[in-house]
């Protein structure tokens, strides 16, 4: 078997690409030239998959790979994934990320092994938005989201994954194409972005954690009140958050890369709800993550900055994966808990790797 991964230089890439090459197949990565290339995330899968340039807000280039690779599958996974930026930056984040689905299924419309290419394209959960009109008229219906439920987006980057979510659907009803949806709830781990809020949480705490050895505070390890010690009177910068009540159904990635692979495996392609069934505020794993490192009280670690503040702030959501698990028999593995500490252990690690010179304790 053989697929292609655009967006492999991600999060969810780099753990679809293990997840497959596990699985005997061969993995073609698709990247933009760029003049730094961010291959971090992979390098060490490197050696066993093929890389090939290629932009996907180009149809010829996309048609090109998909020709020349002959693939059994394709998965898309690239995107401009940061909400944020998509207030700032709505073209490119239509461009790359509902303009580039609709080249990816242009080309295997008109290809010549159309029949036999299997697509899989990444929603997300950011499509469902909030809409209390909605909420006022579907009270039961709001307090979770399935496959059923209406979509009300609430950010340039929502309506782009809505219009490829929508193109999926409507060229595999009209072509014949199997193309598949999963509608991704929050997946995080110890490879996501900096830019987002977990991320964001954990590298700061591996970074102080770092910072409170440096300065003579050497318990085994740093307990919490050492670290608080050692904040005070300090210019070590707090960390500036925005909307701590937001809540949000938090999965591992690895999990999801699960079922991502288990909708290409069925015979019928269909659109599938990714989510743990559970919710919790940024406050929750606030608590999680600090609580991993002996701090218990961190109200005064954490300052809320406005310009964290989205524009359209979505509150509240929980997915309800009832569906994958009956038809794909897919649920997930890593518990909230379980993925916030792994985030914190990996950049508390991390942080010790870049000052090798303040002791290991």
């Amino acid at each position: 078997m053989k697929a292609i991964i655009f967006g492999i230089t991600g999060q969810d890439g780099s753990y679809l690409a293990e997840l497959l090459l596990e699985k005997d197949y061969e993995v073609v990565g698709v990247t933009r030239r760029v003049s730094v290339p961010t291959l971090n995330r992979i390098e060490h899968v490197l050696p066993k998959i093929k890389i090939v340039e290629g932009d996907i807000t180009d149809a010829f280039s996309v048609s090109n790979i998909i020709n020349e690779e002959e693939p059994d599958e394709i998965y898309n996974l690239a995107a401009q994934s940061h909400v944020g930026t998509s207030f700032k930056q709505p073209s490119l984040t239509w461009d790359v990320t509902a303009g580039g689905v609709l080249n990816i299924l242009e080309a295997i419309r008109y290809s010549s092994r159309k029949d036999d290419i299997k697509f899989y394209q990444a929603s997300s959960s950011e499509m469902f938005g909030k809409n209390y009109s909605l909420r006022e008229q579907f009270v039961d219906i709001l307090k979770y989201q399935d496959e059923k439920t209406p979509f009300a987006p609430q950010s340039p980057y929502a309506i782009a994954k809505l219009a490829a979510h929508h193109l999926v659907r409507n060229y595999r009803d009209s072509y014949g194409i199997f193309a598949c949806s999963g509608i991704l709830f929050n997946h995080e781990s110890e490879r996501r972005g900096e830019k987002f809020v977990t991320r964001k949480i954990t590298k700061w705490i591996g970074e102080f954690k770092n910072w409170a050895r440096s300065t003579g505070f050497t318990g085994n390890p740093p307990n919490g009140n050492d670290l608080l010690l050692a904040l005070d009177n300090s210019t070590f910068p707090k960390l500036r958050l925005g909307n701590l009540s937001a809540k949000r159904d938090w999965g591992h990635a690895e999990d999801y890369v699960r079922a991502m692979w288990e909708m290409m495996q069925h015979e019928t392609p269909n659109d599938y709800v990714v989510a743990t069934g559970e919710t919790h505020s940024v406050r929750d794993f606030l608590d999680v993550a600090f609580k991993h490192v002996g701090i218990d009280d961190w109200e005064d670690l954490v300052v809320i900055d406005p310009e964290f503040y989205r524009p359209s702030e979505v509150d509240y959501l929980l997915g309800i994966p009832a569906k994958a698990k009956r038809v794909l028999g897919w649920e997930p593995e890593i518990s909230f808990e379980k993925l916030a500490e792994r985030m914190v252990d990996s950049d508390v690690e991390a942080a010790r790797l870049r000052r090798p010179d303040i002791q290991r304790v």
